[in-house]
């Protein structure tokens, strides 16, 4: 692993955040060799105001809307004017990724653009108060949802972008940073648009306390709530995390991880039966796949 940090001491992220954990090992990986496009998001705050950041790459801040067609425009420029080498990295949260910057990262891959785009996933808008999005699970607490919980279960972003037939797609955890690292060296050296989706546990939005991040990042795999795999022109497999739980055949139930977050302090037994039975079925239609 690369001995340099690229993201430097300090900034104005919550305690307990697991996306500067992620950040850290995503520019790591990629050598800092990047141009790192970002919209309205957590990740604005981690870089900070002009012209203090606590980030040692080139960043282009762009609106919550345009963050993939801000990465084609790179992408396009860099080639008009011969720079080779780069990697164009559009990152940007679920809100930014589910919702509003859809259509953007639908029709950049469409095309095949050559770009890596990683969406942080906390599950919620938390850089504006924590209001619902696409993400956010059925039954959880949020600035919009704020008596009985979001009423709807979340989007399958992964599927969503599998459906493009783009050539490399990837769920992470930041709490298992060593496979984060690994998925992103990987869609450096493919070309094409390259989707990864990083669970990111947020302490605040989430309500638990700030030393439990890796702890409930964890638990988010070991239930299910996050499985770890990758799809590779079309072959899918389960990484070692969800791997190694696969050849145990058992995965925790999935009460224990929604105990731990008082965002679902108001969830009903049925809503949590019903978030049970989705696990389960995604989780056999996973093992399905990946040959168990």
């Amino acid at each position: 692993m690369d001995e340099r940090e690229f993201v430097l001491p300090g900034n104005r992220l919550c305690p307990g955040c697991a996306l500067s954990l992620a950040y850290r090992h995503i520019l790591k990986a990629l050598g800092g060799e990047v141009v790192v496009t970002v919209p309205a998001s957590c990740l604005t705050v981690l870089h900070g105001m002009y012209p203090v950041t606590s980030v040692n790459v080139p960043c282009v801040n762009t609106p919550f809307a345009t963050v993939a067609a801000s990465a084609s425009g790179l992408v396009a420029g860099l080639e008009a004017v011969g720079r080779g080498g780069l990697t164009v990295l559009a990152i940007a949260g679920d809100g930014g990724t589910y919702d509003i910057g859809i259509q953007a990262l639908s029709g950049a891959a469409e095309r095949q653009t050559d770009f890596i785009y990683i969406c942080y996933d906390n599950e919620a808008y938390m850089n504006t108060g924590n209001q619902r999005s696409g993400s956010t699970p059925l039954g959880a607490i949020s600035g919009t949802t704020p008596v009985l919980g979001k009423q709807q279960h979340q989007k399958d972003i992964t599927a969503i972008m599998e459906a493009h037939s783009i050539p490399y797609v990837a769920t992470a955890n930041a709490c298992y940073p060593l496979d984060l690292y690994d998925k992103v060296s990987k869609a450096k050296s493919i070309k094409g648009t390259r989707f990864i989706h990083v669970f990111s546990p947020c302490p605040p939005g989430w309500s638990f306390p700030l030393s439990d991040t890796i702890r409930i990042g964890r638990l988010a795999v070991q239930t299910g709530w996050n499985v770890l795999y990758e799809i590779e022109d079309g072959v899918f497999r389960l990484s070692s995390p969800s791997e190694q739980i696969a050849r145990k055949g058992k995965l925790k139930p999935l009460e224990e991880y929604i105990k731990e977050q008082r965002r679902f302090k108001n969830i009903t037994d049925e809503q949590v039966s019903q978030l049970q039975a989705k696990v389960t079925k995604r989780w056999r239609r996973y093992l399905e796949r990946a040959g168990f």
